[in-house]
Order: C-alpha cells, then structure tokens, then sequence
C-alpha cells in the first residue's frame, strides 16, 4: 500500500493547524450554505405533505449520518490531504481516484463555487439592484457549427467573479487566515439560523401545521418515485458533509478530532434543518410552498413581516459566503493530492514557501471557477454531477470493506460503529436514491456519468505522458553518467 503519511514530500509541508472546532465550523460551513433556504419548496412539488417532507430530511440526515460514520473510519487510518481521492485510489487504484478528482475539478467543486458565487450576487443584488445578476453589461450572438448562440454577462457575474478572486486570495495567503474566516462565518449564520428558529416557533403568526402522510390522496407508486426524487433534493443541501476528509492533513490529532468533526457536524446539520422545515410549515400551508425556490424568505415574511425578508437575505449571504470559503479551502487539496501522485499538473503539488497552502491549486481552482461563473453554465453541470456525486459517496463508502480485506494491519485509531450495518445501510439506501435518479432524470444522470466516464482516456494519456517524463529523465541522468566517466 502506498501509505500517504510515508510519502517523501517537497518542503515546506503542509502544517496541522486545525483544532476540533476549527474543523467542526469547516463541515458545517461548507454544508450550510443555501439549500436549506431553497430546496423545501422544490421538494413540495414531489411530495406535498409535511409529514413526509420532514421525515424526507430526518432520513436524509440519519443516511449522511451513517456515511459519516463510514467515512470517520477511513479518514482516522488515511489522515492525509485529499480525503476521498485516498480512499479511492487505495481501495480500487488509482484510475478510480483520478476520475474523482476530474469530476471534482471538472465541474463539482469548481462547479458549487460558480454557483455560490452568482447566488451571492443575486441576493446581493436584493440590496443594489444595479449590481444585480438581472443587468446586462454585455451581450452579444456567437455561432458555432450554423448555430447562433447569444451570450451574455450580467453584472452580478462580475460581482461573483469578483467574490471567489476575494475568497481565493484569502486562502492563498494562508490556513489560519482562511480557518478564522470560516469560524466567523459559520459561527454568525448558525448562531442567526437558530435566532430564526426560537423567535420563528415561538413568536410567529403560526399556520397549523398538517402532519399527515398523504393529504392529497396520491398513489403509492407517486409517493415513492417522489420521495426518492426529494431526497435526491435533501442530498444537495447535505453536499459537502465530507469535505472535511480533504483537508484531514491539515487537522490536529486527526484520529480524534475528524471523526467528532463528522460526526458532531452530520448530527448539528440535521437538527438545524429540520428545525428550520417547522418554521416554514408554520408559516406556509404546502399549497403556498409548493414550487417557491426562495421558501425561506417567503416564510418569515409570513411571519413577521416585509421587513424580515431582508434579514433572510442576509442570512443566506453569510452562508453562502462561508461555504464558497470552505469550498475553496477544501477543493484545493484533492488536487494537490493528485499532483503529488503525477495525475496532475505538477505545480499544482507544490506548497507556497511562505504561505503553507497549495496556491497554484488554489489559483487555478479560482480561474475555472470564474469561468463556469462567466459562461452561465454551472448550474446545468452541477445538476448533471449531483447524481455522480452521490454515486461517488457510495463507492467510496465500500472502500472501508475492501481495505479491511485488502490491508488488513492498517491502523484504525477509529473504527465504523455499527459495521458492518451501517456501511451497508448508506450503500444500499443511497443506491435506491441513484436509481430513483436514473428512472425519474435519465438524462441528467447519464450526462453526468458522461462526463466522468471522458476522464477515463484523460487518465491513460496523463499515464502515458508521466512514464515518458520519467523515461526522458532516466536517459537524462544516464547521459550526465556516462559523460562524468568519460
């Protein structure tokens, strides 16, 4: 086994400097950021009853629970940058590694960061309209192949272009600069999120609330397909839970503190966000819900008013803004990984001397960033990658039966509770969901298989050049060598 800890690496190294609640506030500010505002009433569509909306997120948060216990295992015996692509190229080889790191690079994380960067500016926007994402500056018509295309760029993408350079250049600089950022964050939206909830089931005009299962008298087979099709929703607002993994070089005594950070983060996750599901039910009757994206706000104006929708808005800017900082944090260190193990471009694997931190990753994780941001078409292939996300958490989440088999005396300072049950419950239940997708979005989901399965030639022509790199500089020292004895 090639064991990541052993691994000769280019000085400097990367530095442990996140604490147990450094790393709590990380997972739980890349994970809250704005799909509890916006996907309940989305899920409303599917299945409009409030009882299974919020048994809909009860059995989302227990299965991301069950996975984070999966993923504490595996994180507690590998604690090395790059979480997931570790597992992955230790359970099944490095082929399996790569195309996780290229559908990250490609277009999940970078992906999630374009997004969160035009979410921001369009509930920035709420506040200065003529920064909003409805501006147009530019605008014009591009063919391609006989097909005319127009384009376009909005202010508010300046303004995202503008926020993930700004956020980039935080963690740039430095770990605890973007860590502190990261606290701040997650402390204020959390600490906001739960003034919400009190003042919301407390004090609110309240709507009473319809536990039922099936107010609407839907078929078996409707409940089922969209019971699926929502938690398919749940999962998206859950994305991230193990982002943690990737930096888990980075943390202190990470045999302790990543499996707390998982397991204490999943579990404050769920609880958030269910509670938050009340609040919504007490303000709106499904019918008012069903469909609304911004379900958060229309929510508290329901309860107390116009004016509180502006502190919604900002809400939603602050936990935008701290996952958008996790993101970058986290994402940069997959591909340092993949770098390091010549799957990448080299400098990627490189530490700024002074800095500690993957720069080039990190600088070039902001351009393709601010590309999808620029191009308008992040959220189609987050859509597409959601479903390959997913698959991937379930492939990974195998990965702790085959390196038991596989290496059987490796440490494991923190072992799976419930094993084998709860691996099998993640695999199994989320395996469902994937085929729930791939019923009821068949497109979406093959084209985000698509665009994984392209990584495949990708990875051999990258081997092939790497083993020529390396055959040019055999030849090279044998040349030095032989001139040397001459």
């Amino acid at each position: 086994m090639k064991n990541p800890s052993s691994t000769p690496e280019p000085s400097p190294k990367l530095l442990r400097q996140l604490g147990l609640f450094d790393s709590m506030m990380m997972m739980m500010g890349i994970v809250i950021g704005s799909g509890i505002f916006l996907t309940t009433g989305i899920m409303a569509k599917s299945i409009p009853s409030a009882g299974l909306i919020l048994l809909a997120w009860l059995i989302g948060g227990l299965l991301i629970f069950a996975g984070a216990l999966t993923y504490a295992e595996l994180g507690a015996a590998m604690p090395d940058a790059g979480g997931q692509y570790v597992y992955l190229r230790e359970a099944y080889g490095p082929l399996f590694g790569f195309l996780f790191g290229w559908k990250l690079f490609l277009v999940n994380m970078t992906g999630s960061i374009a997004a969160l960067g035009v979410a921001f500016a369009m509930y920035f926007g709420y506040f200065f309209p003529s920064l909003s994402t409805q501006r147009e500056l530019f605008g014009t018509m591009i063919t391609v192949f006989g097909k005319s295309f127009t384009y376009s760029v909005s202010a508010g993408q300046t303004v995202a272009v503008l926020i993930i350079l700004i956020f980039s250049l935080f963690n740039y600089v430095g770990v605890v600069f973007g860590k502190t950022i990261q606290n701040v964050f997650t402390v204020i939206k959390i600490v906001t999120m739960l003034g919400i909830i009190v003042f919301g089931l407390t004090l609110g005009m309240r709507n009473p609330i319809d536990f039922s299962l099936n107010p609407s008298s839907l078929s078996l087979t409707h409940i089922l397909m969209g019971f699926g099709v929502a938690l398919i929703a749940v999962s998206w607002a859950f994305d991230g839970w193990n982002n943690i993994n990737y930096v888990a070089g980075e943390i202190k005594k990470p045999h302790r503190n990543l499996p707390l950070a998982l397991l204490i983060g999943t579990a404050g996750i769920t609880f958030l966000y269910i509670l938050m599901n009340l609040v919504y039910f007490y303000a709106l009757p499904i019918p008012e819900m069903t469909g609304v994206v911004r379900v958060a706000e229309k929510s508290a104006t329901a309860l107390f008013g116009t004016k509180a929708a502006d502190l919604v808005s900002v809400v939603v800017i602050l936990s935008i803004l701290g996952a958008m900082n996790g993101a970058i944090f986290a994402g940069a260190r997959v591909y340092y990984a993949m770098a390091k193990d010549r799957l990448f471009f080299h400098r990627v694997g490189r530490l700024h001397p002074r800095f500690r931190t993957p720069a080039f990753a990190i600088l070039i994780q902001a351009i393709w960033s601010c590309i999808l941001a620029l191009t308008g078409t992040f959220e189609q292939l987050f859509t597409y990658a959601m479903f390959i996300g997913v698959l991937f958490w379930v492939i990974a989440a195998g990965a702790v039966f085959t390196l038991r088999k596989k290496y059987p005396d490796l440490p494991r300072p923190y072992k799976t509770w419930g094993y084998p049950a709860v691996p099998l419950i993640f695999i199994l239940a989320l395996s469902v969901v994937l085929l729930n997708a791939l019923i009821e979005k068949p497109v979406e989901s093959l084209i985000g298989l698509t665009f994984t399965a392209v990584g495949i030639p990708i990875y051999y022509i990258w081997k092939r050049r790497t083993r020529l790199n390396e055959q040019d500089i055999l030849k090279y020292q044998k040349g030095d060598r032989g001139n040397a004895q001459e």
